[in-house]
């Protein structure tokens, strides 16, 4: 179908006309897709008429809007530009405007059209509309102001939320100048621990701070602790969580929850026969249990909480008050929250086929709704319930991250963010008028997933997210800063672009929709200050040169894999030709581990459960691990890190993987400038099979596989403890 107007269409909605794959393929957006993309946004097209009044549309809502919902501003300056549409009228008219900082301060001042500097006019039915820019000189700090607007007759009164925002993101004075640092990557949930109740949780998380900052390390890492569905374990993925706005409540360390040392009932549970069986077969098992673990602490949770409801809050005594601090802090969205999670039990229990809200009776899926509110009224205790474990989960990592300001960690923890959120979860019930449901977030193809990728999370609608000035964004950067010094942005490049795959097509089908980079980023750099966190962007695959040199001028670290860092020719890159601003490792939670890179398990994985696109390919990418695997070899050679490791004979490579080569490669990555280096525990256990293997679902057990050890057994290792002993020569 060919619409006039169309293309001008989607520029108009930031939807990209086509892109280039990894391997220098051009793919122009099929019409269908972008039909459906504009369905997304709210624009239904089947004709030229159609695509044009769209337009128009667009145009006259911009116009007779005024202002814009927010203008965010970069870098302190004597003067802002502020860019407003004002009827034509009388040239000499007066205006006054005024700006409310957000500490209170009022500036003022007036102006009339006639003294403004036009930046052209259009006509509306007939009536005239002119853009001017307006330079207001106040030198406004960095901060969350409000603009406003109106005229001497009152015919006019406009505002908007003025957002100015630091040049760059917070970076601890550890890492500032000659500064660096090293430390783990820790998949919390797989962590064994001689404590833990079959997952790693909270408890063994301020350990491993402690562990690990003993040795040197200035940085502890660890994935997604996002809540997911407290009705589901067995949805597992931490990057497509219900909400990035609270945690996980398995991760909470029941026994350090101040009500268990309280509790006879709960402390007797844990002591009998059968709770111990119970108990020791999930420690015992190869891959997490998560129906088994989430059955266990909610058993006993339930009743820590009816413990605190009898002694504490019927008491009203301090801890009550406590808890009604929290409450009454979280605002609106911790109540929401609670009455979410109170909605999904008792839906599974009516019915287990009603897996989310979007399957619930009409009237339960909008938040505001009078059935909502009627339930809350009948719901009081089961609210508190999950508010209760928010609130314990909130603990328990405000003290890992003091505790890690207290060793002197030079960053301190990090956690991952991820770049989504399920559609059935929370934060999509929550905004529900945020998202696009029709399309999932993804990525084109690329040469560790040939045939893209969907990722089934549906994507913000950018007009939508500028429309509610920014604030779901702000509130989401906050609720993940608070208690850490870095945050890891999963697939960073989201700030500029994501990739869109409306249901139903295939992910080579699908196209880019940009979205307000320098309004995010500045937000962005704004809220790192703030929090005083450091932000780490994981810019792997195909990113634009340019959007990674914006990244790195404000301040966002980069993600540097040894796999990836190679020249046009293939060669590995030398140690010195690494960027300083950047995170560097082996390897992430998507890829294979050392041991499983070296004996080519995931090309054996891949083969097995066909996600190779044809022989051929498969074929070429087995030969090309070869030539990866000698290009590495050679490198770590001509470092002098690997002069005393055998080699395959007539192959100048090691057979497999070993400690010797693994220890060599990560003292390879030290060498580098590179602030932040990052080891993964899979690494230095030994572990072959990788965290999670995209493009799989129940093919594999992803998210699943725990540490083949206790990770305390660490350290105990004499060849673990002397990579240490090198690191900190390295990282003083």
């Amino acid at each position: 179908m060919k619409i006039d107007g169309y293309h001008d269409l989607l520029e108009a909605c930031s939807i990209e006309r086509g892109y280039w794959d990894i391997w220098g393929r051009e793919h122009p957006i099929a019409t269908e897709t972008g039909l459906r993309i504009l369905s997304e946004m709210g624009f239904k097209v089947s004709d030229e008429r159609d695509a044009k009044k769209a337009v128009l549309k667009l145009q006259e809502d911009r116009c007779r809007r005024g202002l814009e919902p927010v203008q965010v501003v970069a870098g302190v300056r004597p003067f802002i530009d502020i860019s407003l549409i004002l009827p034509s009228l009388n040239e000499d008219t007066r205006f006054e405007w005024s700006i409310l900082v957000e500490t209170g301060e009022v500036h003022r001042g007036v102006f009339t059209p006639s003294g403004l500097t036009s930046a052209g006019m259009r006509r509306i039915d007939g009536a005239g509309f002119v853009h001017y820019i307006l330079r207001v000189y106040a030198a406004l700090p960095p901060g969350y102001h409000r603009f406003f607007l109106f005229s001497d007759e009152g015919a006019l009164s406009l505002s908007m939320s003025l957002i100015v925002c630091p040049d760059r993101c917070y970076v601890p004075q550890g890492i500032s100048g000659d500064g660096r640092t090293w430390g783990p990557e820790v998949q919390l949930y797989a962590l064994r621990s001689k404590r833990n109740w079959g997952v790693g949780d909270l408890g063994d998380l301020k350990a491993a701070i402690e562990l690990f900052g003993r040795q040197g390390a200035g940085i502890v890492g660890t994935s997604p602790l996002c809540a997911l569905f407290h009705e589901r374990p067995s949805h597992v993925s931490p990057y497509s969580p219900s909400s990035r706005l609270f945690l996980n409540y398995l991760y909470l360390d029941v026994e350090a929850v101040p009500d268990f040392s309280e509790c006879d009932e709960a402390r007797g549970m844990v002591g009998g026969l059968d709770f111990k069986s119970r108990l020791l077969s999930l420690q015992g098992r190869e891959l997490v249990d998560y129906e088994g673990v989430a059955a266990l602490k909610r058993q006993v949770l339930e009743v820590l909480f009816s413990h605190f409801k009898r002694n504490h809050l019927d008491a009203n005594d301090r801890r009550a008050e406590e808890f009604q601090v929290f409450r009454r802090s979280g605002g609106k969205m911790l109540r929401l929250y609670g009455v979410f999670s109170a909605l999904c039990e008792h839906f599974k229990k009516k019915d287990p086929g009603l897996w989310g809200w979007p399957v619930w009776p009409e009237t339960y899926q909008d938040p505001e709704s009078m059935d909502v509110l009627r339930f809350e009224d009948g719901h009081g205790d089961r609210i508190q319930f999950y508010q209760y474990l928010a609130w314990h989960l909130d603990r328990q990592l405000a003290s890992a991250g003091q505790r890690s300001l207290e060793l002197g960690l030079k960053v301190g923890l990090y956690l991952d963010l991820p770049v989504g959120v399920d559609r059935s979860g929370f934060d999509a019930w929550y905004f529900r008028g945020l998202f696009a449901f029709g399309a999932g977030i993804g990525a084109p193809p690329d040469d560790f997933n040939l045939n893209g990728q969907d990722w089934g999370l549906p994507p913000i609608l950018p007009a939508r997210l500028k429309a509610v000035a920014y604030i779901p964004f702000i509130i989401m950067l906050r609720r993940n800063m608070r208690y850490n010094g870095a945050v890891r942005i999963d697939h960073v490049m989201g700030l500029k672009r994501l990739f869109w795959v409306p249901a139903g097509l295939r992910p080579v089908d699908g196209a880019y929709v940009r979205y307000p980079f320098d309004d995010l980023l500045g937000i962005l750099a704004l809220e790192s200050q703030r929090n005083r966190c450091m932000v780490i962007g994981e810019d792997l695959g195909t990113v634009p040169d340019e959007v990674r040199a914006r990244l790195g001028e404000t301040g966002v670290f980069s993600t540097r894999l040894i796999y990836f860092e190679r020249r046009q020719d293939g060669s590995f890159k030398s140690p010195g030709e690494y960027p300083a601003q950047a995170m560097v490792s082996s390897t992430t939670h998507d890829l294979p581990t050392l041991y499983g890179f070296w004996r080519g398990r995931d090309l054996e994985l891949r083969t097995r459960l066909g996600l190779f696109p044809s022989e051929e390919i498969r074929r070429r990418e087995v030969a090309e691990r070869a030539g990866i695997k000698a290009g590495l070899f050679l490198a770590l050679r001509q470092e002098g890190l690997v002069n005393e490791i055998a080699v395959q004979e007539g192959e100048g490579v090691p057979d497999d993987m070993t400690w010797e080569l693994a220890a060599a490669i990560y003292g390879y990555l030290a060498r580098t400038p590179s602030k932040i280096m990052v080891l993964q525990l899979e690494d230095l256990l030994g572990q072959a099979d990788q965290v999670n293997l995209p493009g799989t679902v129940d093919e594999y057990p992803n998210w699943k596989k725990r540490l083949p050890e206790e990770f305390e057994s660490i350290f105990k290792d004499e060849r673990i403890l002397h990579l240490f002993s090198g690191l900190r020569r390295f990282f003083t």
